[in-house]
């Protein structure tokens, strides 16, 4: 530390030369601070307007003038507002405005976010996020689709039960013809009631047949919308035209997976099966002895039974297809590529750090100052140097000077013949300036000569 007797002039070799090292430095990076600052600003609208774009409505003037004037302040707004950050946050020195300060720097980083870092992630990555959207979509139709088709064949199971049945009671009334289960051979009440009960149940297989084939062909028709989808996702070009045609095939696929919903046999199954036994009407004897006509007749309650055993096993497997959960399909919703990106922000983590370092970067530009001056303030020297003093400065500097000069005078001892002169109780004097000892007077001068 200097002492106040000490030369201005000699106070630059006090200096620290880390110092005046950082103040060159800060000195010279001052237009690379404000230039890198303005360049940053301006990639941020830049972004700022590719993602804006695709929020707008109305003519393509509007959206342009909209999109660009929008983008404009936000890169004015960044580049304020970091130029504000680097001149004023690096000089407060306190605890509290340095805590003020940090606020406002944490408050205006979220407005940047919230107005810009958002939009630049939407450029960035938007077509990409609107993909990963289609693909979803695609994987949940895909899901939908194979359940619903699931659900409709599902009472394709049902046909070997319906079969066996109907064959069983084909070769009863073969049997009966022969005499097997009445004692007397022809085609009489019982040959005729089995008869009828497995053309019933032929009627009711060929009705699932008849459905597996709708089904097949529905499910075809649904795997060619999906095939179409894939197609539209790995495509080359424009996603909004891509996206469009996807949300036409959506309405197709469904359209499909409602209709296999609605194709499934169960529902018919289950119907048939009721009516077999609660739709019984047993026939009356017609042998021609009393014999006959009682044989005939514990033949029908047997048949009867049977017929209500097979309807409750058909019953049965038809709730049980019936039980099974019906298919919602979600209707497709078409995103913008900022709503894509902000749905699936988690997978695309790169683009929106890249989004939000373009804003922010200045950030560390500003903590760095801060680091540096601190280290100037440390070392003694101020952050400025005669080159960017105004004149203030230079009379302040001058008045110090002449502070000091005055101090050092007046600690310097009075000359014998000054103190001579002074009596105690004496009239004062003027005060007379002492000569300065580097001086010497014009009488002396001369008489050396």
């Amino acid at each position: 530390m200097p002492s106040p007797s000490t030369p201005v002039s000699q106070l630059s070799l006090a200096r620290s030369p880390t110092s005046v090292v950082l103040v060159s430095g800060v000195q010279r990076l001052e237009v690379t601070l404000k230039l890198t600052t303005a360049i940053l600003a301006l990639a941020a609208g830049v972004y700022t307007y590719l993602g804006v774009r695709e929020l707008l409505n109305g003519s393509p003037t509007t959206v342009f003038f909209a999109a660009v004037i929008y983008s404009v302040a936000v890169s004015v707004g960044i580049y304020a507002f970091w130029v504000f950050m680097m001149q004023f946050m690096p000089h407060v020195t306190n605890g509290i405005g340095r805590g003020l300060m940090a606020g406002c720097m944490l408050l205006g980083a979220l407005m940047i976010v919230a107005m810009s870092s958002w939009l630049n992630a939407s450029a960035l990555a938007g077509a990409a996020a609107i993909q990963q959207h289609l693909s979803i979509t695609v994987q949940n139709y895909t899901r939908d689709l194979d359940q619903a088709n699931t659900n409709a064949i599902a009472a394709q199971g049902l046909l070997p039960d319906i079969q066996l049945a109907s064959s069983r009671f084909a070769k009863l009334a073969e049997a009966e013809r022969a005499g097997s289960l009445t004692g007397t051979a022809g085609s009489g009440t019982v040959v005729q009631l089995l008869t009828q009960m497995s053309t019933q149940l032929d009627g009711l297989g060929q009705q699932v047949q008849d459905s597996a084939k709708r089904v097949s062909a529905l499910y075809d028709q649904g795997s060619k919308s999906l095939a179409k989808m894939r197609e539209l996702i790995s495509d080359r070009g424009p996603i909004a035209a891509r996206s469009d045609a996807f949300s036409a095939e959506s309405l197709n696929l469904m359209g499909v997976i409602a209709n296999l919903q609605q194709t499934s046999v169960a529902p018919a199954v289950k119907r048939a099966a009721t009516s077999l036994s609660s739709g019984f009407i047993a026939p009356a004897a017609g042998g021609r002895s009393g014999d006959l006509a009682e044989r005939q007749t514990a033949v029908v309650g047997k048949v009867e039974s049977s017929i209500a055993s097979q309807a409750a096993s058909l019953a049965g497997a038809a709730d049980k297809i019936l039980a099974m959960p019906r298919v919602e399909t979600a209707r497709f919703q078409t995103l913008s590529p900022a709503e894509a990106v902000l749905r699936y922000a988690g997978d695309f983590v790169p683009s929106w750090a890249g989004a939000i370092s373009i804003d922010l970067m200045p950030a560390v530009l500003v903590l760095i100052l801060c680091v540096v001056h601190a280290a100037i303030r440390r070392e003694g020297l101020p952050a400025v140097n005669a080159s960017n003093l105004t004149a203030g400065d230079l009379l302040a500097a001058l008045q110090v000077a002449r502070e000091v000069e005055d101090a050092r005078r007046a600690a310097a001892p009075r000359s014998p013949a000054a103190a001579s002169q002074a009596e105690p109780g004496a009239e004062a004097s003027p005060a007379t300036p002492a000569a300065d000892e580097n001086l010497t007077s014009l009488s002396s001068a001369r008489g050396g000569k």
